[in-house]
């Protein structure tokens, strides 16, 4: 089977290629994008705001003996080169949509991008004959805001989902921690991944115990009856533009639709 390797420290963590998933976050600017993705992997919610170039993570985790690989790109809200966002859907395997509840055009944003995200793995699925699903939760943040502020409402966002079971609507608070947890719950179920990849049914460890991470055997003393265990790397890179782009054109080719047909196009 195929492996991918990441490495930490003095510990190589392999994991199979049919266990490595991308998570890719969208969105516009400033509706906490990257306050879900702090809460995901640490728990933490930060006051100051900062703009999102483009942001990558890693966390491994070792579920009853089976290692997985979790990458998850935080997108900047401003997008200023749509190729790469572009490429960015491409090679995504779930979605989080995220708008904040008092800023009706960012709502309409996510309806752009849900669109855009149906439309290019449409296409890549027709020169692929996949037929996987595509989970992806559209997310209100800051429901800790007063009602008198709210722009959209609930049953719009909920409209956004109605006609796709592999898509889930959501309103959170980042801040207060509010439906954080039952979101990526739901999202891992969607995509048939294992539910103790969220982010309350896992222990986290840190990267000393990278060397003995990936056995089998691998125990806490103080846990005995949890079986699941995550770990962020620290020294994760996002792959290349080149890295990815052969990723899709490889994928494309590996199901023998190598002769001319209507380009999925990049650009």
């Amino acid at each position: 089977a195929m492996m991918k390797t990441m490495s930490g420290g003095n510990c190589t963590l392999n994991v199979p290629a049919k266990n490595s998933y991308r998570m890719v976050v969208l969105g516009a600017s400033k509706v906490g994008k990257s306050s879900i993705v702090s809460r995901f992997l640490n728990g933490r919610f930060e006051d100051q705001y900062t703009p999102t170039i483009e942001d990558f993570h890693r966390k491994v985790y070792n579920i009853r003996g089976d290692m997985y690989q979790l990458d998850i790109l935080d997108t900047s809200g401003n997008h200023p080169f749509p190729a790469m966002r572009r490429l960015s859907i491409l090679t995504g395997d779930v979605f989080i949509l995220v708008f904040s509840l008092d800023n009706r055009e960012s709502f309409d944003e996510v309806k752009r991008l849900q669109k855009q995200i149906l439309e290019v793995k449409s296409c890549l699925k027709n020169k692929t004959k996949e037929s996987a699903d595509l989970p992806m939760v559209i997310c209100g943040n800051k429901n800790d805001h007063s009602e008198i502020s709210r722009k959209v409402r609930s049953d719009e966002g909920e409209n956004l989902v109605s006609s796709d079971e592999n898509c889930a609507y959501f309103e959170v608070s980042a801040k207060k921690n509010t439906n954080v947890d039952e979101m990526f719950y739901v999202l891992f179920s969607m995509a048939k991944l294992p539910h103790e990849m969220s982010p309350a049914l896992h222990r986290k460890i840190s990267i000393q115990y990278g060397d003995t991470f990936q056995q089998k055997t691998f125990r806490m003393r103080r846990v005995k009856d949890m079986d699941a265990y995550g770990m962020i790397s620290p020294f994760a890179r996002r792959p290349s533009v080149n890295s990815d782009l052969k990723y899709i054109k490889s994928k494309v080719l590996r199901e023998g639709q190598s002769r001319e047909r209507e380009k999925c196009t990049i650009q």
